[in-house]
């Protein structure tokens, strides 16, 4: 039946926390109706249609995500999807890659697992059209690492910051264009650093092509970066007001050009608090903040600056208003940066001229400054927040995954500078994405031992060295251009392409193209033939985007500059150095090598984002724009590649696992080797020998037609199964009914035959049944125990229990009283020594003892400035252990007369003022007397024989218990303290008798009574202590 019963696991899997999962061939019997999972099972891979079609399916039934063998592709689904929970995390976590349904959190956890099991550096490359959602998809992996990895504090903090820095390089980094509310415009590659245990320790981030024409410059519908309105809508009245800005965007000429100063989409302000706390939790100071804010509103403040021209064509600045905040903000000198806007600097054999620049050198000048100083602030931030990010435990990383958030391919209706950058880094990606699937394929088919077949694709080497061959390739011929003494201009530029690159097959102009392509091209723009597609490029600021430079005088002034952000981003090096910087493109080609050798270092993923339609609506799928991004996305190319050799492949024990109820030797198990078994199966499935390879320790399958019908026949196989299983488990459940009922009998007549013998010696007739008595007595023990010592209750045993209960209540008793005395403090200790001898004492002898119980009796009565000094010089090394304010009543006539009585280590005084009238040995005290009624009186008796003694002292104190207490303690008396039930007898002079007669009253009275007696009146409502 066990064995049966695991075909429950040929359909579903269950992890080790007990939960159900479909596994991913399970979903082949709908693939009807939502399409295949992995794209490689597609049988007509080479139909973009079906490709297409296959992706609309799954986009109608909410399924966004389908692989192509490892390579994730994600559709933006423009609503939110209840599959990002915490619960889905785990559901993903530890799960081999093909066993559940396609997920970001899938890839996540398969580079995860491989960077700790492989010990290699892996990496994650996301790409796709702006709008896609490549920005969610990082977000998406990083938030999966921070929830699932194992962290510390330290390393929550990390996460915490790890995930801060998205909406802080949003702000500064993103825009709203055409096509998307949220769009990057610049590319960014995060390493995440892990130590030995898997847990995040580190990061650090690199930043690729930042768009710094879009500080200056917005096609209309679009805006500027998102930081420049969250400042102006969030931040607050004194801020703007310390800034000089107003909250209106429409007053700042570089947020005007676009025409949007709103998107219905976004809350500035909301995402204004979202970033501030971000740069707290960073690790930003409140004075980086202000700077960097001081830096923003500078850049708007430029842009209001504007020019006049002269009658001799020199330029001034018409808003001299806006120079004082503007050079506050920067922390220049205001008259140095308003010459410098409208001057240049030039050296000619070693000197130096001043000459003026015209109108629209001014504006070019002007926006080169605002283009930089936001640009480099830029790559401050990106810097400022790495150190954040650093490796700050004394820990060596063991191994990075890397994610690359880069611009997809790019073809809009005017393509410049920007997009030909992009492109061409997409070109490079797609050179390394091909080779890196080539080469893992070839890897895996050496590893199983497979010959490596062939594999035909379209290498694009053609296109990338078309655009960074040395001295003739497009960017070498850029920079030529550019650094060419003389007259130079972007069409110069066209023309040296057209001479140089004339007859390349996937190089075009106007002026070289046939007379149908010549219809539909500019004559200022130049045709590439991508991987993914023709593109056509306008030359126009090719040339000054490319140069990016900043007039030398305006470096001098920036240089400068007291804003510590400015000071960072401009060095005085700078200024020094004669040597001209790289052009724009050039630095954007080295960097990409860099990127290109950090990728090559580590072992790839890869998310391709889509975006489903252009009006970002949720269920709409628009197929001309789908198949536009599949093509320049290189997805179907990818397929080919991945589909030359075998288009599905499994382990050995998971295909066994699921196929083998359709042979009769490998079911319900099989005990042999795997590889056997699956031959064995396959065999019996009637595979023809072209349909499949064995491996070490997988099976490759060519065909996607063979997988579907060995996934019929086992569909069409489970009903026969189920009917086996159903009654097998019907006969389980009905065995295990009568097992029961057999045992509980059985119990039943041990538990009686017991019960008869009960009284007997313990034998084989009653020993359950007393092992049951005494277990039950014990359990009910554990339950009932005294919780404190003063708890002298214990459950009843039973007879035979009688000896052993006694011997465990004494053992509890000890132990109680043993953690007692250990959490007893030595203050208390003495407090409870002193309580016991008063209980001795007083208990039911004395009516004031029980109310003196619950008051604690004092280490003193008198503060150390209440004793005469004199005294305290007379006693001499006696020190005072205790005082107390006593009435003494005299021996003629008992008229009461206020003392202090002082407690010493071997004798007692009783002093008045300054003077000890009376000295008590310890030794030579006879005893000590009270009354049993309510009254402070007590009578100290003295040796007769001493003629030093004046008599016995009649005392009366307010706290006699406490006092008497203390005086038999250190005198060691106690067993000489007296309580008289009516009279006191004492000594006075000369040997003279006296009596105290004690009677109950009213009130509390001393007087002189009959016969020279002492009457003490006791109220019964005053008690003493």
């Amino acid at each position: 039946i066990a064995a049966k019963t695991q075909f429950f696991f040929l359909f579903f899997e269950v992890d080790v926390q007990g939960r159900v999962r479909l596994v991913m061939e399970s979903a082949l019997t709908a693939r009807d109706r939502v399409g295949v999972q992995d794209f490689v099972l597609l049988e007509n891979y080479n139909s973009e249609a079906a490709f297409i079609e296959n992706l609309r399916r799954r986009f109608k039934e909410n399924l966004i995500y389908t692989y192509i063998g490892s390579v994730l592709v994600s559709v933006n689904p423009y609503k939110d999807l209840e599959i990002y929970s915490k619960q889905q995390m785990e559901r993903y976590r530890g799960v081999s890659f093909y066993e559940i349904s396609p997920h970001i959190y899938a890839l996540s956890d398969n580079a995860y697992r491989a960077m700790r099991t492989e010990r290699k550096d892996q990496c994650i490359l996301i790409s796709g059209e702006s709008g896609a959602g490549k920005t969610e998809a990082s977000k998406k992996i990083l938030l999966y690492y921070a929830v699932t990895c194992p962290a510390n504090d330290h390393m929550a903090a990390l996460g915490e910051q790890l995930l801060q820095s998205n909406p802080v390089l949003e702000a500064f980094g993103n825009a709203k264009t055409l096509r998307n509310d949220n769009s990057s415009r610049f590319g960014k590659y995060m390493d995440v650093q892990f130590d030995f245990r898997g847990a995040p320790v580190g990061g650090h981030i690199l930043n690729y092509l930042l768009e710094k024409s879009r500080v200056v410059h917005q096609n209309h519908g679009e805006r500027n970066f998102h930081i420049f309105y969250q400042l102006l809508d969030g931040g607050d009245d004194d801020l703007l007001h310390k800034l000089g800005l107003e909250r209106n965007p429409q007053k700042f000429q570089y947020l005007v050009k676009g025409n949007c100063p709103r998107v219905s989409s976004i809350s500035d302000k909301n995402n204004w608090k979202v970033v501030m706390k971000a740069l707290s939790v960073i690790g930003f100071t409140e004075e980086e903040v202000q700077n960097l804010l001081n830096v923003i509103a500078s850049v708007l403040h430029l842009g209001n600056t504007q020019f006049g021209e002269g009658e001799e064509g020199e330029t001034f600045i018409t808003t001299e208003t806006q120079m004082p905040n503007l050079a506050e903000l920067l922390g220049v000198d205001g008259s140095a940066l308003g010459n410098a806007l409208t001057h240049k600097k030039l050296t000619a054999k070693g000197e130096e001229m001043i000459t003026p620049l015209n109108f629209e050198q001014a504006v070019s000048a002007r926006d080169a400054l605002a283009k930089a100083v936001y640009g480099r602030t830029f790559t401050w931030l990106v810097e400022k927040i790495n150190q954040s990010l650093a490796l700050k435990v004394h820990t060596m990383p063991s191994s990075v995954i890397g994610l690359l958030d880069i611009y997809g391919f790019e073809v809009l209706q005017h393509n410049s500078f920007e997009q030909f950058c992009i492109n061409y880094c997409n070109e490079k990606l797609q050179q390394l994405f091909i080779e890196l699937t080539l080469r893992s394929e070839q890897e895996e088919y050496e590893t199983e031992g497979i010959a490596w077949e062939t594999v035909q694709y379209f290498d694009n080497k053609i296109i990338c060295d078309l655009i960074e061959e040395k001295h003739k390739g497009i960017i070498s011929i850029l920079d030529e251009e550019c650094l060419r003494p003389g007259e130079t201009c972007d069409v110069s530029f066209l023309e040296k392409l057209e001479d140089t690159l004339g007859g390349h097959p996937h190089f075009v102009t106007h002026k070289l193209a046939n007379g149908k392509t010549r219809r539909v091209m500019n004559r200022e723009e130049f045709r590439l033939l991508h991987y993914a597609g023709e593109v056509n490029y306008n030359v126009n600021g090719f040339l000054e985007k490319n140069n990016d430079l900043l007039n030398r005088n305006l470096k001098e002034v920036m240089c400068q500059s007291d804003n510590q952000i400015v000071s960072q981003c401009f060095r005085r090096e700078e200024v020094m150095d004669q040597k001209r910087p790289e052009m724009a493109a050039t630095q954007f080609k080295n960097s990409l090598m860099k990127l290109m050798e950090i990728l090559m270092s580590k072992e790839p993923s890869y998310v391709r984002c889509i975006k489903p339609n252009d009006g970002k609506q949720a269920g709409k799928f628009d197929e001309v724009l789908v198949r536009h991004q599949v093509k320049y996305l290189g997805l179907m190319e990818n397929l080919r590649v991945r589909r030359a050799g075998f288009a599905y492949r499994r382990r050995f024990e998971a295909f066994l696992q699921r196929y083998k109820p359709l042979c009769p030797d490998t079911w319900p198990n099989w005990h042999g080797r795997l590889a056997d078994g699956v031959s064995l199966l396959v065999n019996h499935l009637g595979y023809k020998p072209e349909e499949y390879k064995l491996g070490r320790s997988k099976i490759f399958i060519r065909f996607p037609r063979t997988l579907f019908n060995t996934e019929d026949a086992l569909e069409a196989k489970k009903p026969e199964i189920v009917i086996v299983i159903q009654s097998a488990w019907r006969g389980m459940k009905a065995r295990r009914r009568a097992r029961r009922r057999r045992q509980a009998a059985d119990l039943i007549r041990r538990f009686i035959k017991g019960f008869i013998y009960r009284h007997e010696e313990y034998c084989p007739e009653n020993e359950y049944f007393l092992d049951h008595i005494r277990y039950s007595f014990l359990k009910n023990l554990i339950k009932n125990l005294p919780k404190s010592v003063l708890d002298k209750s214990w459950p009843t045993p039973p007879p035979l229990l009688y000896e052993a209960s006694e011997y465990l209540r004494v053992l509890h008793m000890r132990n109680m009283v043993v953690k007692y005395c250990m959490r007893v403090q030595p203050e208390w200790k003495k407090q409870m020594v002193q309580k016991v001898v008063a209980s001795e004492i007083f208990k039911d002898q004395k009516d004031s003892y029980p109310q003196s119980v619950g008051r604690l009796f004092l280490d003193t009565r008198l503060e150390r400035e209440q004793i005469n000094l004199k005294v305290t010089q007379t006693l001499g090394s006696e020190k005072v252990q205790y005082g107390a304010s006593v009435t003494k009543y005299d021996r003629r006539g008992f008229k009461p007369r206020p003392r202090q009585l002082l407690l010493c280590n071997t004798f007692a005084v009783l002093v008045d003022r300054t003077k000890i009238k009376q000295k008590f040995d310890y030794m030579a005290l006879k005893g000590i007397s009270l009354s049993s009624l309510s009254d402070g009186m007590f009578v100290l008796h003295m040796p007769v024989s001493d003629k030093k003694q004046k008599g016995d002292a009649v005392l009366q104190c307010n706290n006699a218990i406490e006092l008497v207490t203390k005086v038999a303690m250190m005198a060691d008396k106690m067993d000489h303290v007296n309580i008289c039930p009516g009279s006191i007898k004492f000594v006075m002079s000369r040997g003279k008798e006296g009596i105290i007669d004690f009677i109950r009253g009213s009130e509390m009275k001393v007087s002189k009574g009959r016969r020279g007696h002492l009457l003490v009146v006791s109220h019964t409502s005053v008690f003493a202590m």
